[in-house]
């Protein structure tokens, strides 16, 4: 994948999206911030928006989808498969990441039957231990959009960890580099954001 330069309504959208996640957070029932914190959540903390985390291209599909098991956060195994991997450059490394495909869920096209789950080196200090989440915005096939503007904490990070069982990173994912993009860890929620 390469960086794509964004359209110019990007960080509207961005700043937008991100509003109506905090609105979320607080007003619905399926929230994941506990319904005792709901009203003392202010917002999410994120890093500035930046479009050189926005990256464009391809998945580099597998011939036959390897079937693994990713382990939840609650330590128990969920059925997937290693579906492609996407490689992207960053800081004069090349760096590859793998995309998997729940096999629990019901299956959905282009990039919303896809998954791929990050760790990199803010993980356990400025964002959430386990990993964050990235989605591919693109039609079955592609090409792909890959935002880490849009990374974001699995919903286990804010609440019941009983409530929520989420996938944990494999090893494979994880980074040699900082993505400082996204959505910061849930203890920066009451910290003074930066938007």
């Amino acid at each position: 994948m390469s960086p794509v330069p964004p359209p110019r309504s990007w960080e509207q959208e961005v700043q937008a999206d991100r509003r109506e996640k905090d609105a979320v957070f607080v007003s619905d029932p399926d929230s994941p911030v506990p319904r005792s914190e709901r009203a003392s959540f202010r917002e999410l903390d994120y890093y500035p928006a930046d479009p050189s985390w926005r990256y464009a291209g391809w998945i580099e599909r597998y011939k036959t989808a390897e079937r693994i098991s990713i382990v939840t956060t609650a330590g128990k195994p969920r059925p997937c498969e290693r579906w492609g991997r996407v490689t992207f450059a960053r800081d004069g490394q090349v760096l590859t990441l793998q995309v998997y495909r729940l096999l629990d869920l019901p299956e959905r096209k282009g990039g919303e039957g896809l998954f791929l789950p990050f760790k990199d080196q803010t993980s356990g200090k400025e964002t959430y231990g386990a990993g964050r989440y990235v989605d591919l915005v693109g039609p079955e096939g592609g090409p792909f959009v890959l935002d880490f503007n849009l990374a974001y904490n699995p919903s286990c990070a804010y609440g019941d960890p009983g409530r929520f069982q989420c996938p944990a990173t494999p090893a494979e994912n994880r980074l040699p580099i900082a993505v400082t993009a996204g959505e910061r860890g849930p203890e920066h929620a009451a910290a003074e954001p930066s938007r």
